[in-house]
C-alpha cells in the first residue's frame, strides 16, 4: 500500500490548515469527523488505516485538520469557526494540492462541511458521497429528526466519551488497543474546551439551505440504527438533486468500526465510476442589495454636477469593499449594487464597509441579504433567492442590514450579533420570512 507523504501547510485567510496526501490516480478529499489529527491517523498501530490504505490504492487521497483542531492553526477558545471558514480551508488545500476537481468522501459532521462546499465551489466537485451526515442537529418545529435542546445538554456534560460510549457509536464492542488507540487520538486532536465548544457550535449548524443548489452527482450512506440515524440520510437524499440513498443494517458510526468493506465499496464504486456531468449552472450564494436612502432628495438639493460626483465616489466605496470582501459584482442600480459572495459573513462584512465607507461622504446606505439557490445566466443571476434578497433590502431602514434568518443560520459562530426584526410577508414570496438586522 501506498506510504502517505509528509504534513503540508496551506495558508488560508489568517492561519494555516495542515493537509497530507497518499496514493495516485483520481483525487479524493476526505472530510471526516470534526476532529482529527492527521500526524496520528497515520501511525502504525491507527484503526484507520485499513480505511485510509484502500481509498489511496486507487486514488490520490487528501486529508486536512480544521482550523481548531490537529496540527492546524489552534482557535482562541470561546471563538470558533464558521462554516464558511472551513470552506475557504478546503479551497486552500485544495489549491496548495494542485487540485482543480475533486471527489469529495465526508463523514458525520464533515458531511456538513462538504455539503456546504459543493454548493458554493460546483465546479471543483466531481462527486459526492455523505457517510452518516446530516444537514442540522438541533430539533426546531420544522425539523423534528433534530435533537431536543435537554438532550444536547446531557451530551454536553463531558468533553470526551468514555470506552462504554464509544462501543456505542461505534455500534459494536471494540478491542482494549483500539479504545486505548481512540482515547489517545480525540485527546490529542482537541483539548476539552475546544471539544465541549464545537459540540455546543455544531448544534447550531444548518445547512439545509444548501442542499438544493449542490450539482454534483451525490451518493448518501446511512446505517440504519446509527445515532444519527438514516433519517437524517433520507432527508439529505431527498433534497439534494438526484442524490442516491444507500442504507446498510448496524449502527456504526465510526469511520473504521463495523463492516469497512460495506462503505468503501460503494466509496470505489461511486469515485471510479463513470457518472454523467450536471451542469454547475446553480450554485449557493448570498446575494447582497445596496441602495442609497432618500437619493431623488440628495440629487435634487445638490443639482446635477455636484449629484454625479458624489455618485462616483460612492461606487468607488462600493467597489473597494467588494474586491477586498471577495464580492463579485452583478449589477449596477444606479444608486445600489447587486452582488454575490460565497460566503454570507464576508457578505455582511462587507455590507458594513460600504455603509462605514460611504458616512464621511454625507450617504446613508441600507443592505438586504439572503443566501440561496441562484442561477447563473451569462453575467446575471436569477432564481427566487435573488427576488427574496431585493424583497428583504427593500424592508430594512436608513443604514441597516437586513438578512434573511437563513443567513443569521450559516454565520452561527461568527460572533456576528443580530436584532430580531420580526416576521414578515415579502411581496410576491411565498410563506412567511423571519428577519433580522446586523447589530452594531
Amino acid at each position: 500500500m501506498p506510504e502517505s507523504n509528509p504534513v503540508d501547510y496551506a495558508s488560508s485567510n489568517d492561519g494555516y490548515v495542515a493537509y497530507r496526501t497518499a496514493g495516485s490516480g483520481p483525487d479524493v478529499l476526505l472530510i471526516n469527523d470534526w476532529f482529527s489529527h492527521i500526524g496520528d491517523i497515520w501511525r502504525p498501530d491507527s484503526p484507520f488505516l485499513p480505511v485510509l490504505n484502500r481509498l489511496s490504492s486507487y486514488a490520490r487521497l487528501i486529508m486536512f485538520d480544521k482550523r481548531g483542531v490537529g496540527m492546524s492553526d489552534p482557535l482562541a477558545v470561546p471563538m470558533l469557526p464558521t462554516m464558511e471558514k472551513w470552506a475557504d480551508d478546503v479551497s486552500a488545500v485544495l489549491d496548495a494540492a494542485g487540485t482543480e476537481q475533486v471527489s469529495i468522501v465526508g463523514k458525520g459532521s464533515g458531511g456538513t462541511m462538504a455539503v456546504l462546499f459543493a454548493a458554493l465551489h460546483p465546479e471543483r466537485v466531481s462527486s459526492l458521497v455523505l457517510i452518516n451526515a446530516w444537514a442540522r442537529l438541533s430539533w426546531a418545529p420544522d425539523f423534528p429528526l433534530g435533537i431536543r435542546e435537554a438532550d444536547q445538554e446531557a451530551m454536553l456534560q463531558t468533553p470526551y466519551m468514555p470506552p462504554s460510549s464509544v462501543d456505542a457509536v461505534a455500534g459494536e464492542p471494540l478491542s482494549p488497543a483500539v479504545q486505548d488507540w481512540y482515547q489517545r487520538y480525540v485527546r490529542t486532536a482537541a483539548s476539552p474546551s475546544t471539544v465541549i465548544a464545537m459540540r455546543r457550535w455544531l448544534f447550531s449548524v444548518d445547512v439545509r439551505s444548501a442542499l438544493s443548489a449542490v450539482s454534483a452527482p451525490t451518493r448518501v450512506v446511512a446505517f440504519a440504527q446509527a445515532w444519527i440515524g438514516q433519517n437524517h440520510g433520507q432527508y439529505l437524499a431527498e433534497r439534494i438533486p438526484g442524490a442516491e440513498l444507500v442504507t446498510f443494517p448496524g449502527g456504526t458510526d465510526l469511520l473504521f468500526a463495523g463492516d469497512t468493506d460495506l462503505v468503501g465499496d460503494e466509496i470505489e464504486e461511486f469515485v471510479t465510476g463513470s457518472r454523467a456531468e450536471q451542469p454547475a449552472d446553480r450554485v449557493l450564494a448570498t446575494v447582497l442589495y445596496t441602495d442609497l436612502v432618500d437619493s431623488t432628495a440628495v440629487a435634487s438639493r445638490l443639482g446635477d454636477r455636484r449629484w454625479r460626483v458624489l455618485l462616483d465616489l460612492h461606487d468607488e466605496v462600493v467597489r473597494d469593499a467588494l474586491r477586498k470582501g471577495a464580492g463579485q459584482e452583478i449589477k449596477h442600480t444606479g444608486d445600489g449594487f447587486l452582488a454575490t459572495f460565497d460566503g454570507p459573513a464576508r457578505a455582511i462584512h462587507c455590507a458594513q464597509a460600504i455603509r462605514e465607507g460611504l458616512r464621511p461622504l454625507g450617504l446613508e446606505v441600507k443592505a438586504g441579504l439572503h443566501a440561496g439557490e441562484i442561477e447563473l445566466r451569462a453575467g446575471d443571476i436569477g432564481g427566487i433567492s435573488v427576488h427574496i434578497g431585493a424583497r428583504v433590502a427593500g424592508l430594512a431602514d436608513s443604514g441597516e442590514i437586513l438578512v434573511s434568518r437563513t443567513v443569521r443560520d450559516l454565520v452561527a459562530g461568527s460572533g456576528i450579533d443580530f436584532v430580531d426584526r420580526g416576521v414578515h410577508r415579502l411581496k410576491g414570496i411565498d410563506d412567511d420570512w423571519q428577519l433580522y438586522a446586523v447589530r452594531g
